[in-house]
């Protein structure tokens, strides 16, 4: 019998990920590849948390970029990750797993409030909980959120699940051909090579609280229980005396 590496996961969910080759929205075949992957994961005994992005629907920083205001295009953002974690709670429960999504943002009619000792209480009741509305701040990416929610509700690791990449490499492999992927990588040398696996604030707290994150490709399917199994694949960034 397969034998879990971890007892309790944050899946980070890119929400390019979820639009595959659509490019926008959200792709139906991926959508229903990503919850039976999840629910094969919860069957193997492992207490499943999912933070999701919303880069498939709205990124702030684009809307700020074209001279929006910031916080406003970062608001809109947060609400792009409420419609990918409604669309994935479906899915899980069509496959029979019970499931619940917690919003930083209070909107009571379709999702709990994110509660701390009510997130901890579902996982262990064995629901997947799904985080939605980033940390409910502007000026915060969905990878802080995954950073945070791991610290508060003591995760073991960070799945890093990319739509395009299938880990960290030291030039962008889509660009560049030819660039090399590291198989591991220090949060130091992240932050000095600026290699964007993260952004720098959400980085720097996985480093201040070394929370490990194993950055792979969602695009070959059973790769997130190969990560939780403990299998060779992606890249894992850990602090500088860890294993």
């Amino acid at each position: 019998m397969d034998t879990p590496k971890f007892k309790r996961i944050v899946l980070k969910l890119s929400g390019e990920a979820l639009a595959g080759s659509l490019g926008y929205g959200i792709d139906p075949e991926v959508l229903a590849s990503v919850a039976e992957q999840v629910v094969d994961v919860r069957h193997l005994g492992v207490d499943v948390a999912v933070v999701v992005g919303g880069g498939n629907i709205w990124r702030g920083a684009a809307g700020s970029a074209k001279g929006m205001d910031r916080a406003t295009a970062d608001y809109m953002g947060m609400l792009a990750t409420v419609l990918n974690a409604l669309a994935l709670q479906d899915a899980i429960e069509q496959l029979g797993v019970a499931t619940r999504v917690q919003t930083a943002i209070e909107m009571r009619e379709i999702a709990e409030p994110y509660i701390r000792r009510k997130a901890i209480t579902h996982l262990e009741k064995g629901y997947i909980v799904i985080f939605a509305a980033g940390t409910g701040n502007p000026f915060f990416s969905t990878d802080t959120t995954a950073a945070l929610r791991e610290a508060e509700i003591g995760a073991e690791v960070i799945l890093l699940a990319k739509g395009k990449v299938d880990g960290v490499y030291d030039a962008d492999p889509l660009k560049v051909p030819g660039a090399t992927r590291f198989s591991e990588l220090t949060y130091i040398e992240v932050l000095k090579r600026n290699l964007g696996v993260m952004d720098a604030t959400a980085t720097s707290l996985c480093m201040d609280n070394n929370i490990p994150i194993l950055v792979f490709s969602l695009a070959d399917k059973g790769n997130i229980r190969r990560a939780v199994l403990g299998e060779k694949i992606g890249t894992y960034v850990r602090g500088e005396s860890s294993g």
